[in-house]
């Protein structure tokens, strides 16, 4: 299993300003690749592995790129035709795409060191050191630990528009290592759940469980403050520099709080649940559609399915997608769908007379639809009928923010 964790980075000024040269060549790396592949004959660079081989000839040209550690020039060929890479797949699902083009310095802001030419040292408190070769050591924040089964892959050094510096450490646990997932046919059915990502709730839990929205009105007001001020600065003016990081900084703290704030309520899921069931969304065609298109990208929730999913395997739990089509509208008790306005709250059938909360009937549909994906029914000693609590249990997301877990419960654990 492949995963990444997260650092913050304290370089002094002269490995900052290392850093900086370091990026910049290879930027000019990669464009230069990108070069070589519009002019150069196809048989010789039909592949990151063949044109690799060229690189000897690159350094011979150019003295430049023998500044940076060679298999760090090597990943750099390969971000290119991964770009590449990606940029087929999106045409080939029908997106209209354009082609690679040239990156300026504002447009990269990263190396990867792979396989070899770094070291992490002194782990052993809330600090450590990253040495970088031809670089260097960097401090940085070690605020959790690598697990001991855990291999460093490959090691990235970001600098943020905000002028912040991160490390990110790509690391791979043999599956053997980690914990295994219940066995489908001994699963336990009464501790599964299924989840609605809702509208006026973030989340509605089968068991009656609501979170709400993070709170993120006084961060966006400073952003439309922050942004006015931006757009009466002169453009490439000191001032405009120093309030567009500003802007940044604000930005990021939007991201990082909706981050913090889905870590720790993932990690209460895949730690309380043997089986968490969560709808397949179409976020991309959401955001594209009529109306409350902010809140939704607020949500992220393709963000909030991937955390659930790689901390399903983390802490072996079953985590499982399903088709959300019809999910509101079909009953819960007897399979019949009702057309439901987004302005209709409640769930009445007129076929069995079942009544609830729309979130709670789509949420129980959510969870009978992830046992038919593993392959087993719906549990007999659990009547959908009497499935949901008579008292809904809502929690704000301070208190999420604030414990790490919907629950209260401080024996959770919230590592995120």
């Amino acid at each position: 299993m492949e995963y990444s964790h997260r650092y913050h980075a304290y370089p002094t000024q002269e490995v900052a300003e290392r850093l900086d040269y370091h990026i910049d060549v290879h930027r000019q790396a990669y464009n230069y690749t990108l070069y070589e592949y519009e002019n150069t004959d196809a048989d010789d660079i039909s592949s990151a592995y063949k044109h690799h081989s060229r690189l000897p000839d690159w350094k011979d040209e150019f003295p430049v790129f023998s500044d940076v550690n060679s298999k760090a020039l090597q990943r750099t060929v390969t971000r290119f035709y991964q770009n590449l890479t990606g940029l087929s797949e999106q045409k080939q699902n029908g997106n209209t795409v354009g082609k690679l083009t040239w990156k300026s310095p504002r447009d990269y802001q990263s190396m990867t060191y792979s396989q070899s030419g770094f070291e992490l040292k002194n782990t052993s408190g809330r600090t450590a050191t990253l040495w970088l070769s031809k670089i260097g050591d960097i401090e940085i924040r070690y605020h959790r630990e690598i697990p001991d089964q855990a291999t460093i892959k490959e090691v990235t050094v970001k600098q943020e528009t905000t002028g912040k510096w991160f490390v990110s450490f790509g690391l791979e646990t043999d599956t053997a290592d980690l914990p295994g997932k219940p066995d489908v046919e001994t699963l336990d059915t009464s501790n599964s759940i299924g989840i609605d990502l809702g509208i006026l709730n973030y989340i509605y839990t089968s068991d009656g469980t609501t979170v709400d929205w993070l709170e993120l009105e006084d961060e966006y007001a400073r952003l439309r403050r922050e942004q006015r001020k931006l757009s009466r600065k002169e453009y490439g003016s000191n001032n405009y520099e120093n309030q567009r990081q500003t802007v940044a900084k604000v930005k990021r703290h939007i991201r990082q709080k909706v981050l913090d704030y889905q870590h720790k309520l993932t990690t209460w899921l895949v730690t309380e649940y043997d089986a968490v069931f969560v709808e397949d969304l179409n976020v991309t065609g959401m955001l594209q559609g009529d109306g409350n298109a902010r809140n939704k990208q607020d949500a992220a929730w393709r963000q909030f399915i991937t955390l659930l999913e790689y901390k399903g395997e983390l802490y072996g739990t079953h985590v499982v997608q399903v088709d959300a089509a019809g999910t509101t509208k079909e009953c819960a008790t007897c399979g019949v769908e009702t057309a439901k306005p987004i302005w209709v709250r409640d769930h009445s059938c007129p076929s069995c007379g079942f009544e609830c909360d729309r979130d709670a009937n789509a949420a129980m549909n959510i969870l009978q639809r992830g046992f038919s994906e593993l392959g087993l029914g719906w549990p007999e000693d659990t009547p959908v009928e009497t499935a949901f609590p008579t008292d809904t249990h809502s929690v704000s997301a301070k208190r999420v923010v604030e414990t790490g877990s919907p629950t209260l419960n401080e024996a959770t654990p919230v590592a995120e």
